[in-house]
């Protein structure tokens, strides 16, 4: 069985799974961060905004777990990171 390695599927706050498709780890003050686009909103005509989750024990296999952020600085400085990587791959709205 073949899994695409790009496709993380998570739980919402009501406990439904929800799939995003990863976009990139990010690297921010010695923490990670990963870069998810919602893998069942995408479309040509809307395009979807990203989700940046902190990773905890990011050297674990087993229990490593994706927390939001609450601090707006943090978020935009991950994102930054991210838009300098890939601006030539993406068209990003402000």
């Amino acid at each position: 069985m073949e899994e695409e390695s790009n496709i993380i599927q998570l739980k919402d706050e009501e406990g439904n799974d929800v799939n995003f498709e990863l976009l990139d780890v990010v690297e921010l003050d010695d923490e990670q961060y990963i870069v998810l686009l919602p893998a069942d909103e995408q479309s040509e005509e809307e395009p979807g905004e990203v989700v940046i989750l902190k990773v905890e024990n990011p050297d674990s296999e087993d229990e490593v777990t994706y927390i939001g952020i609450e601090d707006e600085d943090t978020l935009n400085k991950v994102f930054q990171i991210f838009k300098d990587k890939f601006s030539d791959e993406f068209d990003f709205v402000d």
